[in-house]
């Protein structure tokens, strides 16, 4: 199987795109990054550097840094080797999660109707997934989500813990996929580093 090196923004970032390199049948190999979008922005040159030779998917979030996907992708790097994958989550990977109506709700402890739909559009899933555990009928949820009133944190203390084990037990991609246009795309180009 195909080992492919990834550079992400941080840790729920590295579980989601291990678990899409898995959904696509390709091995994920040593993951770089994991401090941060400016982080990755710095090394991107290299990372396209080392794509020349094996494999690569580098994933960072949208957010409102451009005005779409593919403005960021010239701002960062205006070649990318044939090997290397680099794909933007629309807007935050959050919003990937969210596509997964069913899936979240059911996590979550929540309505259906309480995850929003049309997830590629929103402008902050963050945040968006943070206010649906507040919602929670589990305590642990909503503990564990979000923030503490006054703690000046925009997440909970487990947000990350909860929504890995959202991601390696429970979301469906395909589900999501069906949701997002932007995490279709994605496993799109990653289908495309298989051997034919």
């Amino acid at each position: 199987m195909t080992v492919v090196q990834c550079a992400v923004e941080g840790d729920l970032d590295e579980v989601v795109a291990r678990r899409l390199l898995g959904h696509v049948a390709l091995n994920c190999g040593t993951v770089y990054g994991l401090m941060g979008k400016q982080h990755l922005r710095q090394r991107v040159q290299g990372y396209a550097a080392a794509a020349k030779r094996v494999p690569w998917f580098v994933l960072v979030d949208l957010d409102d840094e451009a005005v779409c996907a593919g403005a960021l992708v010239a701002d960062w790097l205006a070649d990318q080797p044939p090997m290397m994958r680099f794909r933007v989550a629309v807007r935050e990977v959050e919003a990937w999660l969210l596509a997964d109506r069913v899936a979240l709700a059911r996590f979550l402890s929540v309505s259906r109707d309480a995850i929003p739909r049309m997830a590629d559009e929103l402008v902050d899933p963050k945040e968006i997934l943070v206010s649906v555990s507040r919602r929670s009928r589990s305590r642990a949820i909503r503990d564990g989500m979000s923030p503490r009133p006054d703690s000046g944190r925009t997440i909970g203390p487990l947000y990350v813990a909860e929504l890995t084990r959202f991601v390696r037990e429970h979301w469906d991609v395909d589900a999501a996929a069906r949701a997002s246009d932007s995490l279709a795309r994605c496993l799109a180009a990653l289908s495309s580093l298989k051997p034919t």
